[in-house]
């Protein structure tokens, strides 16, 4: 645990030392809410996704989009770069061997996903009135079930990618679709039935809806839950198949 510990401090500190890096992945996500909620037509309910506002939905859609951004383009790369340099090899003749780091990783991942869903929430409730999760368990389920479906498959990049430029490539690819069918361009409330139903099997897709159904106070949906699920099941076990350490 001392070693995880260790480890955590100083992959958060090489975190920090990338500006670029910081910004997308943690304070982005709230300034797209605060562009989208000074639109005045984003905050006024709109018959065509149920009298909703828009950025009643842009906020549970930014806080996926956090989640993909560290799992498919942060995490496999910097896993990748530390394979492609040697650096798992040599942790494997050290006391910490090379899954501590891989935790470490995941674990500076998931702090900054929490900071940065924080801000999402806070900044949306203060400035455009956008309630908390009103199903605070289902939110907590849904929000830890994306991420697993979502560091799955960011392993499992991880895993296959021959260096860390391949990885963040292939990381990009995966995050540009998946986050359209999570709403990111046009909400899924508007979306037609079929693509609705397409996005409903997609990680992010299940993982939106079942955040925005517990930030609208119901309990998410055994659907999704049940698709989250597979994902993290089916890619886990192929990221934990093939993951190499040198």
């Amino acid at each position: 645990m001392s070693v995880l510990l260790k480890l955590t401090r100083s992959e958060l500190r090489l975190y920090l030392r990338e500006p670029m890096l910081v910004f997308w992945s943690l304070l982005f996500p709230s300034v797209l809410v605060v562009i989208l909620g000074c639109v005045p037509a984003f905050r006024r309910p709109e018959p065509g996704i149920g009298g909703q506002r828009v950025i009643d939905l842009y906020v549970a859609i930014a806080i996926v989009m956090t989640l993909a951004m560290l799992a498919f383009q942060v995490a496999p790369a910097v896993l990748a770069t530390y394979r492609e340099r040697g650096i798992l090899r040599r942790l494997a003749t050290t006391p910490a061997p090379p899954a501590v780091l891989l935790g470490a990783q995941l674990v500076t991942s998931m702090l900054t996903a929490i900071v940065s869903i924080g801000l999402v929430l806070l900044v949306g409730r203060l400035a455009f009135d956008v309630p908390l999760p009103r199903e605070p368990a289902g939110f907590l389920l849904a929000f830890l079930l994306t991420a697993a479906a979502a560091f799955a498959i960011g392993l499992l990049v991880a895993a296959l990618a021959p260096s860390g430029k391949a990885a963040n490539a292939i990381g990009s690819v995966l995050f540009f679709p998946t986050m359209f069918f999570a709403g990111l361009w046009t909400p899924r409330e508007a979306f037609p039935e079929v693509l609705r139903r397409i996005s409903d099997l997609t990680p992010l897709g299940a993982g939106e809806r079942a955040v925005a159904e517990a930030m609208s106070g119901s309990w998410p949906s055994w659907a999704s839950l049940t698709v989250l699920v597979a994902y993290v099941v089916v890619f886990g076990f192929a990221a934990a198949r093939f993951f190499r350490w040198e």
